[in-house]
């Protein structure tokens, strides 16, 4: 059963995470919000404007995606991929202005990795690839990211990492990102808001405000895993 009766708000430069049991409709929520599903009920507002009313173009320039499975060449440099963020603003034959190769070059500055600009895609880790994409969103250059399980496929460090980049960007960019994780401890650590999905509702707020609610208490089954609030962290049960 997947969650309903959703009712959130997301301001400019929060870090906001949606967790949930597998199945509960994360992945779903953030497609919906994004515009890469209809929704099947109510109504999404962005910036005051009713994502329904919005044109792809004008979704475009809003809402950059990063996505699980990114359908893309390999054969790419992670210049030319950053690059294709500038799509929504570039004329009709996709030249670069002066404009979109500062925001290209920006972007990459901003993820750290000018010094593997010119790499293949192909050629890239994990890790780095995920840089590199989370680049391409930041040159797109819109108040709202989503991306769906940015960690996925990596090691301990690198989802360390890559999370602590998302909350290095909503600070100094004053963008609002949103992103689905399997992460929640470190999402405890992370981020400024929580969005927990549950079968039969949602609650939202802050990691400290969730804590004292007890909102953790029954996201998993108890007979297994626990949540300990002194430590502020799910643990196994030994």
């Amino acid at each position: 059963m997947i969650a309903s009766g959703i009712n959130i708000d997301i301001n400019e430069g929060e870090l906001v995470a949606v967790i949930g049991i597998n199945g509960v409709g994360k992945s779903t929520f953030l497609r919906t919000i994004s515009g890469v599903q209809p929704a099947l009920d109510g109504k999404i507002i962005i910036n005051q404007k009713n994502r329904k009313n919005l044109s792809a173009a004008q979704l475009a320039t809003l809402i950059s995606l990063v996505l699980t499975e990114q359908p893309l060449s390999k054969n790419l440099s992670i210049l030319e991929l950053v690059a294709l963020g500038r799509q929504p603003y570039t004329n009709w034959v996709g030249s670069l202005s002066f404009t979109d190769r500062e925001k290209v070059r920006d972007a990459i500055g901003l993820v750290k990795i000018e010094e593997i600009q010119h790499k293949k895609c192909f050629e890239l880790s994990d890790g780095q690839m995920q840089k590199a994409l989370i680049a391409r969103a930041l040159a797109q250059d819109t108040p709202i990211m989503i991306l769906d399980e940015p960690t996925s496929h990596l090691d301990m460090y690198h989802k360390a990492q890559v999370l602590q980049l998302l909350k290095k960007l909503s600070s100094e960019t004053k963008k609002a990102i949103v992103f689905a994780t399997h992460e929640i401890n470190l999402a405890l650590q992370l981020c400024d808001k929580l969005i927990l999905m549950q079968p039969d509702g949602i609650q939202q707020g802050s990691p400290q405000e969730l804590i004292q609610k007890g909102a953790f208490e029954s996201i998993f089954p108890a007979d297994l895993i626990l949540f300990d609030p002194k430590t502020q962290s799910f643990k196994i049960r030994t």
